[in-house]
């Protein structure tokens, strides 16, 4: 595979590429799910206390438009006037403040858990380059942003003058109600035309988030060499994990070597198996202390021929002992009565051999 092919963005992201876009903060985001909750924010705050917010807000603001030339204008009146006036409006205003604010909350934590990240304040070149800021400013991601707020515009313009049309009559003749006639006509048409824009807006943020997920996953694709790499970082190169294992292996075999000097009796086959067995006085059953096949199978007997160790050629026994018993374990019971054979052959030529010693 050419370098060309290796580094293109072919592969879909693994679970740490996300988790990783995750932690800094590039996450799936939708504007216009935050626009509708706000929106149904809205609407509710005016369903709840549309009447009451505006009568309060109509009696705050009632002594500047009755009588405005009472308002006497020296310092501490004005400023007894601002603290009074802006309390009113604080209090009238604070309850539908709050569930708009909520709305906005909710709209970012339902469509994202909440991420705390200092990788978008890190100082970067690219947010100075006035290159980089052109590309921004009239880039593909910039048109194509303007391009969804024209026709998110021109849809709610739309539905909302459908819904406005039909009172244009009564509209007309607002100018010469009162305040109070006023107030349940503009909640009742308000309410009226939230619920149109509402409607339009939850098919057009379920599109958006939709195309939004869609680019975020087409960025954060990987290429072969990045998924390669990763999977180097998370279990190791499998170069060195190879050799790491070679190492292991060659200590282990050292190890075995080294206890077979210590074997009862070497059981071979006689040139591609061997088995070192090791058995004391008080021992349950004969121990495995090496065994092998071919190349170490040779060095196996070379090793036990230097150190004085018996060799005893049992083709079938020993391919059995091999295939069933482990290093460091005793044999099974279905070849005690054959090692013992062996075994009791081997005491009976050392004891031999002891006495012809002792007879020189």
């Amino acid at each position: 595979m050419s370098d060309e092919n290796q580094n293109e963005k072919t592969e879909d992201p693994t679970s740490k590429k996300l988790e990783d876009a995750l932690k800094k903060g590039d996450v799936v985001k939708s504007i216009e799910i935050n626009n509708w909750f706000v929106m149904v924010g809205g609407a509710l705050a005016i369903a709840m206390m549309g009447s009451s917010m505006a009568g309060d807000l109509m009696g705050s603001l009632k002594v500047f438009l009755a009588a405005p030339e009472a308002i006497s204008m020296d310092r501490n009146n004005l400023r007894m006037v601002w603290f009074d006036v802006g309390g009113m409006m604080l209090k009238a205003l604070l309850v539908p403040l709050g569930i708009l604010i909520i709305a906005a909350i909710a709209g970012n934590v339902l469509q994202h858990s909440p991420v705390f990240t200092g990788e978008r304040m890190k100082p970067k070149l690219s947010k100075i380059s006035p290159i980089k800021g052109f590309e921004r400013l009239f880039g593909p991601q910039s048109l194509m942003n303007l391009a969804k707020g024209v026709i998110k515009l021109t849809v709610v313009g739309a539905v909302a003058f459908m819904v406005a049309w039909p009172e244009r009559d009564r509209l007309a003749l607002m100018m010469t109600w009162e305040v109070a006639q006023l107030l349940p006509l503009v909640k009742a048409l308000s309410l009226k035309m939230f619920g149109a824009v509402i409607a339009v807006m939850t098919i057009v943020a379920g599109l958006d988030y939709l195309f939004e997920r869609f680019r975020w996953m087409k960025r954060q694709r990987m290429s072969v060499q990045e998924v390669k790499d990763e999977y180097k970082q998370m279990e190791g190169d499998p170069t060195v994990k190879a050799k790491l294992r070679q190492v292991r292996i060659e200590r282990g075999r050292r190890r075995m070597m080294a206890q077979v000097p210590k074997a009862t009796v070497v059981i071979t086959n006689p040139t591609h198996y061997a088995v070192a067995l090791l058995y004391e006085k008080g021992m349950g059953a004969p121990v495995c202390v090496a065994k092998g096949v071919d190349s170490v199978a040779f060095k196996i007997r070379e090793l036990a021929e230097a150190s004085g160790v018996p060799i005893v050629e049992n083709v079938l026994l020993a391919r059995a002992l091999h295939a069933t018993v482990n290093l460091d374990e005793e044999i099974k019971p279905d070849h005690y009565k054959a090692v013992a054979e062996v075994i009791g052959y081997v005491m009976r030529l050392r004891s031999k051999l002891a006495g012809r010693g002792r007879a020189r």
